[in-house]
């Protein structure tokens, strides 16, 4: 059998920083012209930077076209949440929206992020989106893919069972069916999932005790009020409308069965100025299906849209 472990990693070409947080360490990168310890030059102009936030069950695996694509001319941070990727992934420890929008905002003011373009997917959505209405001076545009950060959805069965007691666990955990079924059911692209891009999926969740955070997020999706979640993210929904004078790009996996084009449509509900592209040939997974005509996109809509007028700075 090939050693495919050398194979992922040739992709993955960056250093790892982290952060501690407690008792835990989060683990992130930061690729691109400005190192961790460089400060502005000029402190009204900060280094542009795209903060790129994940979901479930990825890691910062996920961005690495984006980190490579950009490096060279922005400042690139990609954190894997804690339990996710290369970050600690503790047995006890309060997995939950509040928790990671928290953790998000600690990498955020460590690193002094300013002119953030947030780059959001899946779980990633309401993480960053919570961490951007609690600092909105320190937003200037917003990219998001296949996310949500809303009420009112309904949970598809799939991830319903994971959920289930006994059976859940299990399944996540015990045999790792969440992390494996979605490298074919979350993506158009099944081609593109050679052995190391599946090795590099799958890398960090490696038994049962690292998928703990797998499981948890399942968990965490608040679909009752009583759930711990519900009233953070009701915080987050009530707030979006703050956000919407940034320029705004929604990019959306049209094939997508779980963040489905009903998402979409809330989004543009509470973004009706933003930009709307739609990639019918892609699943949930629309950066691994379309990242090369994803990364043009993204420049033009930069360059239309300069953080000088987009009121980064304010």
């Amino acid at each position: 059998m090939p050693d495919t472990t050398a194979d992922w990693r040739s992709g993955y070409p960056f250093q790892s920083h982290y952060l501690t947080l407690g008792n835990v360490r989060m683990h992130y990168l930061d690729e691109g012209p400005v190192s961790p310890e460089a400060k502005p030059s000029e402190p009204d102009a900060p280094p542009e930077t795209l903060l790129c936030v994940h979901g479930n069950p990825t890691w910062s695996y996920y961005w690495r076209h984006f980190a490579t694509a950009w490096r060279g001319r922005y400042r690139v941070v990609v954190p894997d949440h804690i339990g996710c990727g290369l970050s600690d992934k503790p047995q006890k420890y309060e997995y939950r929206l509040a928790q990671h929008i928290a953790n998000l905002r600690a990498l955020i003011a460590k690193l002094d992020l300013r002119n953030i373009t947030l780059l959001a997917h899946d779980w990633g959505g309401a993480i960053g989106l919570g961490a951007a209405v609690a600092e909105p001076q320190r937003f200037a545009r917003l990219v998001l893919f296949n996310t949500g950060a809303f009420h009112g959805q309904k949970c598809p069965w799939r991830i319903r069972v994971c959920r289930t007691p006994l059976v859940g666990p299990w399944g996540v955990r015990g045999l790792n069916l969440f992390a494996q079924a979605a490298l074919v059911m979350a993506t158009e692209k099944p081609e593109r999932f050679t052995a190391a891009v599946r090795a590099g999926y799958l890398a960090p969740y490696d038994s049962y005790a690292n998928r703990v955070a797998v499981q948890r997020f399942v968990e965490d999706i608040p679909l009752r009020r009583s759930h711990p979640s519900y009233d953070v993210l009701t915080t987050v929904e009530r707030r979006l409308s703050s956000l919407a004078n940034l320029p705004i790009s929604l990019i959306w996996g049209m094939r997508d069965w779980c963040f489905t084009p009903k998402f979409l449509d809330r989004f543009i509900e509470f973004f009706p100025k933003a930009e709307v592209h739609r990639f019918a040939d892609c699943g949930h997974y629309v950066v691994e299906d379309a990242h090369e005509r994803i990364v043009p996109l993204i420049d033009d809509f930069m360059a239309r849209h300069p953080t000088s007028i987009a009121g980064a700075t304010r």
